[in-house]
């Protein structure tokens, strides 16, 4: 599967552990006082440990990753899950997209259930989240196997721009991407 790599220059490596420290997934260790990549499957791909190092020693490339075994790999059970954190691309994201205002699954019983169905989710708050946040759904719609995305949003009013961010991105990608809008309101119900 396609996803973002680390890559660590063990010549470079001075074993100070300032990546193990940044690392908040656990993916790498320090082994006989150099940085390793101790377990792939936990690495998420966004790199925190890159600015860390001090040496430079870290570095990122997209590549093969074979970590089948991993659920997080899984359409429906990735993570990250929020705009601002999840990659731009990764194996995840094939299929159908459901981008989702963050209210909306503390407002509906079984979110997961009814809408996710081992979909890949991404969430935000158009309110909230910086707006260049959100350039980013271009890019996953753009360099990622997405044929559709299904939009939750909340009733309220600053959520109907979601739908717009959504498929303005899905315009710009240059693929012919089917968006929907599902629509819930205060109370919890499918509107």
């Amino acid at each position: 599967m396609l996803g973002r790599k680390i890559i660590i220059d063990k010549e470079k490596c001075d074993g100070c552990g300032l990546c193990v420290n940044a690392c908040h997934e656990g993916a790498i260790g320090l082994v006989d006082g150099k940085a390793e990549l101790v377990n792939a499957n936990l690495c998420d791909g966004i790199g925190d440990c890159l600015p860390a190092c001090p040496q430079g020693a870290i570095t990122m490339t997209l590549g093969t990753i074979e970590n089948k075994a991993c659920p997080m790999a899984e359409p429906g059970y990735q993570w990250p899950i929020q705009i601002g954190l999840v990659p731009a691309v990764s194996s995840f994201f094939d299929g159908t997209l459901v981008v989702a205002a963050d209210c909306t699954a503390f407002s509906i019983d079984d979110f997961k259930g009814k809408f996710l169905s081992g979909k890949p989710v991404v969430i935000g708050c158009p309110k909230l989240d910086d707006r260049s946040r959100f350039d980013k759904i271009a890019s996953i719609l753009k360099e990622n196997n997405i044929t559709k995305v299904e939009v939750i949003r909340m009733e309220v009013p600053c959520c109907k721009v979601l739908v717009k961010i959504v498929e303005s991105a899905a315009e710009a990608s240059g693929r012919d991407i089917t968006v929907t809008e599902t629509v819930i309101s205060r109370s919890g119900a499918v509107i």
